[in-house]
């Protein structure tokens, strides 16, 4: 498992990024419960995620982040990236972040993106 912790702050929400290697949706569920094991994971406000199985299956969860998922999804697409889970995680500081939040979405995927290819 691959996290990088403070990727973005903005009003007080705080971003972070996970993901590793998924084959199934068994492999989903138990990576978000070695993800959640961590109590600061597990009290986030947000674990949002996205996975596209090698068999082409797209699934993702928004966690009441609505439109998150999709925006991991739409990303992992256009990178190439299968049977790899990234999941955003987000801490909610209090003042709404409008589009904004699409935008630290997409800055936490890169970011797992490049450190995955410096690996």
């Amino acid at each position: 498992m691959l996290q990088i912790e403070n990727v973005v702050t903005d009003r007080g929400s705080r971003y972070a990024v996970s993901g590793g290697p998924v084959a199934d949706a068994a492999g989903v569920e138990a990576f978000l419960k070695e993800l959640k094991r961590a109590k600061r994971y597990a009290k986030a406000t947000h674990n949002t995620w996205a996975v596209i199985h090698s068999d082409g299956t797209q699934v993702k969860g928004d966690d009441g982040e609505s439109g998150a998922g999709m925006v991991i999804l739409r990303m992992l697409e256009r990178e190439g990236l299968t049977g790899h889970i990234v999941v955003v995680t987000r801490w909610y500081g209090g003042k709404h972040l409008g589009g904004d939040r699409f935008r630290h979405v997409q800055t936490c995927v890169n970011a797992y993106l490049e450190a995955l290819r410096l690996t």
